[in-house]
């Protein structure tokens, strides 16, 4: 099984292309205003938004986006107006992570774990 792609929930698709453009992702679907689907940079993983009418209520939807120059990158976003809940921070877990949220509160973590991602210390055998 190969995960294909990840959807968030958005009052507003429109405003979250704009977010996500920012971010990096390529837009290959658009139709508005129901929905939007995007090619990340690197894999075969694509992203999308869908619209609802309310959002989900509690945490929500952790979505992770690996790059291996997660401080570049989130330079550029703040440069970009791109706001910030946590910079770059090493985790107890052996990854890098960034942390910030879409126009629609879900929780975006730009991060970098290189081989730390599947083959932790605690791995599972």
């Amino acid at each position: 099984m190969n995960l294909n792609q990840v959807t968030v929930p958005s009052v507003n698709v429109e405003r979250s292309i704009s977010f996500y453009e920012k971010l990096g992702l390529q837009l290959i679907v658009k139709a508005l205003p129901h929905y939007a689907r995007f090619e990340c940079m690197e894999g075969d993983a694509t992203f999308s938004v869908h619209q609802v009418e309310k959002l989900p209520e509690g945490d929500g939807v952790y979505v992770y986006f690996e790059t291996k120059r997660l401080e570049e990158e989130v330079e550029r976003l703040i440069a970009d107006g791109i706001h910030f809940d946590q910079l770059p921070k090493d985790q107890s877990w052996l990854w890098k992570e960034a942390r910030l949220k879409d126009p629609d509160g879900n929780q975006i973590i730009l991060y970098y774990a290189g081989d730390n991602r599947k083959n932790p210390p605690w791995r599972v055998n």
